[in-house]
């Protein structure tokens, strides 16, 4: 994949150009300290991936991101937690904290490339083929997997893709993220962000923020709280 930084600080420009020189099969084919100057580069280039801060002079960069081009990715990289919910509204695949850590970056990249590999080669025959009380079947490529809502953790989507992640394993199928949850049972599965469903018997632990599951931190939207935790996360509390 090809990459290009916007940030407004040139300390931090060079951080991420590290990171990504450690990083395999990832190019940095140009860095810019603002909005406009990335708008104009974009028009006349062909850019996978965006490492973009959020606060910058003129358009943020969560305004900004509402501009690129639809088959671009974005990770944000900020050295503020508040924003994250509200990167996922603008399909960011993933929420950097600065100083980003060369693990947590190279995460990043992955799921970034899964999605890019999606894009170029244009899957149009996933879909769901079946679905009962326990299971669904997905179509992913040339394979239908089997999939118990149980071994679910959470569902991420991005644009016109879902990614279903079942602990060590994840199916990927072409499908929005609110078709997928309107098969889903409502019982056990709960929306929480414009990007992520999540599996509320898998929870590990909660803030106002964010759901933990496993090594796995999934923002909370902002317009999806309140029933969260009064439907889910409340009441399950009293029951016990």
């Amino acid at each position: 994949m090809n990459c290009i930084i916007v940030d407004d600080e040139p300390l931090a420009r060079k951080a991420i150009q590290k990171l990504v020189h450690q990083t395999e099969n990832l190019e940095v084919i140009a860095s810019f300290n603002g909005a406009e100057a990335t708008k104009a580069f974009l028009a006349t280039n062909a850019v996978d991936l965006v490492f973009l801060d959020i606060q910058m002079p003129g358009v943020n960069g969560i305004e900004f991101a509402r501009t690129i081009p639809k088959n671009t990715l974005v990770v944000f990289t900020t050295a503020y937690h508040e924003f994250a919910a509200e990167s996922y509204d603008v399909d960011a695949i993933d929420y950097l904290i600065k100083p980003v850590k060369l693990e947590r970056f190279q995460k990043a990249v992955e799921k970034a490339n899964t999605y890019c590999k999606l894009f170029r080669t244009g899957h149009t025959s996933s879909n769901i083929e079946n679905i009962t009380t326990d299971y669904i079947f997905v179509r992913s490529g040339r394979r239908i997997f089997k999939v118990h809502f149980s071994d679910i953790l959470y569902i991420e989507g991005l644009k016109d893709y879902v990614i279903i992640y079942l602990g060590n394993q994840k199916v990927i199928t072409l499908m929005n993220i609110k078709t997928i949850h309107e098969l889903l049972p409502k019982s056990f599965f709960v929306r929480v962000s414009k990007s992520y469903i999540i599996n509320v018997n898998n929870i590990d632990s909660v803030d106002n923020n964010t759901v933990y599951i496993r090594e796995n931190e999934i923002p909370i939207g902002n317009i999806y709280r309140d029933y969260f935790f009064n439907e889910f996360v409340t009441r399950k509390i009293l029951s016990k």
